[in-house]
């Protein structure tokens, strides 16, 4: 026979329940739901543990920022002289080389200037000849004088002579006083002749000074004409306009037949090979920066691939003090902003890369400063080299 269906309880008399389980019936997923919690937990917990230590060993010496822009020294060209332009060389984003012609300007009248200016050193030139053959023809003239004076002054002493000779003769009766008053006067015109030489001698000497300052007059002359016509043929040089740096031809405004005023901007020469990166940080990010610091830039133009860096120079001061209007603290209510401090970044740019960069261009910096002095200690480890 079955057992029955329900029993009297000895003590109460009630109707006993029927007998509970020892454990609860288990669900078929919670066993495993439970092991995939513990492994997702397990697995939060190793990521953890990997994301800081790579935190402390080198996340938390990384100064980042996104305020960071490629820049080049770009020049403006503009011309020295006026006049309608010519002929334009260049196209738009031509590579050119530094002394590359870029744009002439119609030469005509600059060519005849320099013409004239060289006309007028032709004819400053003759009149320096001119001074010095005539400096050379009085000197000659000073020595004819002088060779004249000479022969004056032998003239007078052989008639002082002649006097003396005669002077007892005529005293004696030998010779008669006719004979020595024509001696007196041989002597006398030989003095007058003497004296008249010696006062064309200085009359042609004194000349010699006038010449002279005649001389270096024409020779200041001459110069003034030559500086003209440098200057001339400066501005006829000046009518090719070249390119003062290598480059890439950008933001071309010039055109044939316009006309151009001195500094009227025709266009810009870009040096891309020259690119450098303007980073601004925080105040609170640069008190670990120094000179020669790894950077790592993450360049928005090329998202595969990551350049390096290394920190050039800091600023002097922050972006506020160098702006056209500086703010004024000292005024009205004050409130604390974060200034940012420009960082210069040198690029290392690969040749595939340099085809891609331009500036302009946003970067995202990561500044490794974890080499507080890598200066000092480059320059250390040079010393003990």
């Amino acid at each position: 026979m079955s057992a029955p269906l329900s029993a009297q309880n000895a003590t109460t008399g009630l109707p006993a329940s029927p007998a509970s389980p020892d454990r609860p019936t288990r669900r078929p997923g919670g066993s495993r739901r439970r092991t995939l919690l513990l492994g997702a937990g397990v697995l939060l917990l190793a990521a953890g543990l990997v994301f800081g230590t790579r935190w402390w060993r080198h996340g938390r010496f990384v100064e980042s920022t996104d305020d960071a822009y490629l820049q080049a020294d770009s020049v403006t060209v503009a011309p020295k002289v006026s006049g309608y332009v010519a002929e334009v060389f260049v196209r738009d984003n031509q590579q050119v080389a530094a002394g590359q012609a870029l744009v002439r300007l119609d030469n005509r009248q600059y060519q005849a200037a320099y013409d004239e200016a060289q006309a007028t050193v032709a004819s400053r030139q003759a009149d320096v000849a001119r001074a010095e053959a005539d400096l050379a023809q009085q000197k000659a003239r000073i020595a004819q004088a002088g060779a004249e004076v000479d022969g004056a002054r032998a003239n007078a002493r052989y008639a002082v002579s002649q006097v003396e000779r005669y002077a007892p003769l005529v005293k004696s009766g030998a010779e008669t006083e006719e004979r020595s008053a024509e001696l007196r006067n041989a002597q006398t015109r030989a003095a007058t002749t003497l004296a008249a030489n010696e006062a064309a001698l200085r009359v042609e000497q004194s000349q010699t000074v006038t010449l002279q300052a005649r001389l270096q007059q024409a020779r200041a002359q001459l110069d003034v004409a030559q500086a003209s016509a440098r200057q001339a043929r400066l501005d006829l040089d000046d009518t090719v306009v070249r390119a003062t740096n290598a480059g890439r031809v950008a933001d071309k405004g010039v055109r044939v037949g316009q006309f151009a005023q001195p500094g009227t901007r025709l266009l810009t020469v870009v040096p891309v090979q020259d690119l450098y990166l303007t980073a601004n940080f925080k105040e609170t990010q640069v008190g670990r920066m120094r000179p020669g610091q790894r950077v790592t830039l993450h360049v928005d133009a090329l998202p595969a691939e990551d350049l390096q860096g290394v920190v050039d120079s800091l600023s002097p001061g922050t972006g506020s003090q160098f702006a056209l209007l500086p703010a004024q603290n000292a005024t009205g209510n004050f409130t604390k902003i974060v200034q940012r401090v420009p960082v210069r970044i040198h690029v290392d740019v690969t040749p595939e890369a340099r085809a891609v960069l331009m500036p302009g261009l946003s970067v995202v910096v990561d500044v490794d400063t974890r080499d507080t002095h890598p200066a000092q200690a480059n320059a250390g480890e040079a010393r003990r080299g």
